[in-house]
């Protein structure tokens, strides 16, 4: 007996945790889960016989990244997916790069199309490729659609909501929704139907005034606090703040600043594209000085050209031009997602911003379970699902565990 193999393997580099660097440390993991966290030199005797898996030198672990808005990726995307092996290829193409939970995000489009995308959707879900379904429209403010398609725009109501929901089969985690467009009593009630199917909603692509958005954030934490069960992680997000919005003007304030005193006061959280193109990272680092880092998280928004390259390509019943890595309309000039992975957003943060590499990190996985509720990831800390990200010094992926198994 004393002869068995030992059940379990140490990954050896600089560990970033939820709070701090250990620069000579160690994750010890066993089976699907993480059994021990800390320096290098301190690995219980129990397990010091374990697998060595990763060498000290030049390596940087990171928990395993969590990106609740994404559009695709690989050349494929999942408003035009029309198989498994589209969702696939999309999935794998962020999994290789570090983001082991993925939200898939639809684009607007007639309920019909909708509800097959979310129909394939949902197997994805059941398979393991993605973790669950985003809606970003159809319920969005034409003036600020973005790359989304104005002709298949239409009114929040409790039955359109409804079919949607339903369509998810529980799998619908979040759904971009214009605070506009739940001022009416059918607008307000749809926003009820959309909590009460345990979706949350998530703020944007809003032409709306300051008091409409504060409007609108009072009514979300009100519906979600009567639910009667926690929503996923219980509180709206913000869709990509800055971006699909009106612009903060110091006699015309918009959204903007409403959606800021509320992820101060915890209760919203603010998405960020922080590719260096959506955003600039400064303004980033300014937004999470201001609000802190529980609240907010940081997304990709990407479509398929992530790691495929300039060209054209489609998203949704749009055509999009992607020229030196940024992605617009082909008739147009409005950005049309992004082209980047999560863990760029991570290194854009830490080496161009003024984030910290911790706090970048939390960001990019810690926020995105608390996100959806999914207490099991997105911290290197005993009892979770080993997810990590190994990268080499510069933030470059080299290799990643998913359940502790390796992956890419």
């Amino acid at each position: 007996m004393g002869n068995e193999t030992p059940g379990g393997v140490i990954w050896r580099g600089q560990v970033v945790t939820a709070d701090r660097l250990i620069d000579v440390g160690a994750v010890v993991t066993e089976g699907d889960r993480i059994a021990w966290v800390g320096q290098a030199d301190q690995i219980p005797d129990a397990m010091q016989g374990y697998e060595i898996a990763g060498l000290a030198r030049g390596l940087t672990i990171l928990p395993g990244l969590v990106d609740v808005h994404c559009h695709g990726g690989g050349g494929t995307s999942f408003p035009d997916a029309e198989t498994l092996d589209d969702v696939e290829a999309a999935a794998n193409e962020h999994l290789k790069h570090g983001t082991t939970t993925l939200i898939a995000s639809l684009v607007t489009a007639p309920l019909d199309v909708l509800v097959k995308r979310a129909a394939l959707l949902v197997e994805a879900v059941e398979q393991g490729l993605v973790a669950g379904i985003h809606y970003e429209g159809p319920f969005l403010a034409a003036e600020r659609c973005g790359a989304q398609d104005p002709k298949y725009l239409v009114s929040a109501t409790p039955d359109a909501v409804n079919r949607l929901v339903s369509a998810a089969k529980g799998a619908a985690v979040s759904m971009t929704i214009a605070p506009e467009a739940c001022i009416s009593d059918e607008g307000k009630a749809a926003l009820k139907a959309l909590v009460a199917g345990r979706v949350l909603p998530s703020w944007g692509h809003t032409d709306c005034s300051i008091d409409q958005a504060k409007s609108a954030v009072v009514q979300g934490v009100q519906d979600l606090k009567s639910a009667g069960e926690i929503v996923r992680g219980g509180r709206a997000t913000v869709t990509h703040l800055f971006n699909g919005m009106r612009p903060l003007h110091h006699r015309d304030p918009g959204p903007i600043p409403a959606f800021v005193s509320a992820a101060k006061d915890g209760e919203v959280i603010l998405e960020m594209i922080n590719d260096g193109t959506h955003l600039n990272p400064t303004l980033v680092a300014e937004i999470l000085n201001t609000v802190g880092r529980d609240n907010a998280v940081f997304v990709t928004d990407a479509m398929a050209a992530t790691g495929i390259g300039d060209g054209t390509y489609t998203l949704g019943s749009q055509r999009v031009r992607v020229e030196n890595g940024i992605a617009r309309l082909a008739d147009g000039d409005a950005i049309a997602g992004g082209t980047a992975h999560l863990v760029d957003c991570v290194r854009i943060a830490a080496t161009k911003g003024e984030t910290s590499l911790v706090d970048a990190v939390y960001l990019a996985s810690a926020q995105g379970a608390s996100v959806l509720g999914l207490k099991d990831r997105g911290r290197l800390e005993p009892g979770l699902r080993a997810d990590m990200l190994i990268t080499d010094a510069n933030l470059f992926p080299v290799k990643v565990v998913r359940a502790g198994e390796v992956v890419s």
